[in-house]
């Protein structure tokens, strides 16, 4: 028999209160500690919800330090090619709240940030985020409404960065994958050259 959970009351009781030190650790500014750990993150999860509910999870990663401090309580995440669907970005239009997760290889710990978002064409400080030549069409500019570090027990559970337990050949190459599952009209062959070698060289283009 399945068992729900559909209250607070009945979650708090299975999984009791959030100790003091997990509640007193929300800040809604950077500390310059933040900002070093901005500076050394190369990749990051942008976590958006559109007006009806439905939900988008967004990997962006960049050189470290690619996102750029503003001010105290404001940053921007600079946008670059990619597939074009814009699920998050078309979500933020509709629901400004986003969720962002920050990563540095190797830390077990992670930089959380929630706040309010809106989509900018174009800034003077676009200028500063330019990379191998790129220059963002648009940028996510984020207010900080909580910030706070997460604790390591996903990662040290999931030991993720740990080589030994890494098996990409798991699952079969992404050319094969797409082919197996979306059934593209393009050939096996078609799609391993357009994800080979030239597919890493023109990520900016």
């Amino acid at each position: 028999m399945t068992v729900e959970i559909t209250s607070d009351e009945e979650l708090r009781e299975l999984l009791g209160a959030p100790m003091p030190r997990a509640v007193a650790k929300e800040r809604a500014v950077l500390h310059e500690r933040d900002r070093q750990w901005l500076a050394a993150s190369p990749f990051c999860l942008v976590a958006t919800a559109g007006a009806d509910g439905s939900c988008d999870v967004s990997p962006k990663g960049d050189p470290p330090g690619f996102t750029l401090v503003l001010d105290e309580a404001t940053i921007a995440i600079p946008e670059r090619p990619g597939n074009r669907r814009a699920d998050g970005y078309r979500n933020i239009l509709d629901n400004p709240h986003v969720g962002l997760i920050y990563l540095i290889p190797g830390r077990t710990d992670t930089l959380r940030i929630n706040g309010r978002a809106r989509l900018v064409r174009d800034a003077p400080f676009f200028d500063d985020m330019v990379v191998k030549g790129h220059r963002p069409v648009l940028a996510v500019v984020v207010e900080i409404e909580q910030i706070f570090y997460h604790c390591a027990k996903a990662f040290l559970r999931s030991k993720l960065w740990q080589p030994e337990t890494w098996r990409p050949e798991a699952l079969p190459s992404r050319p094969r994958l797409i082919k197996e599952v979306e059934a593209p009209a393009e050939s096996l062959a078609d799609l391993e050259r357009h994800y080979g070698p030239a597919y890493a060289a023109n990520i900016y283009s």
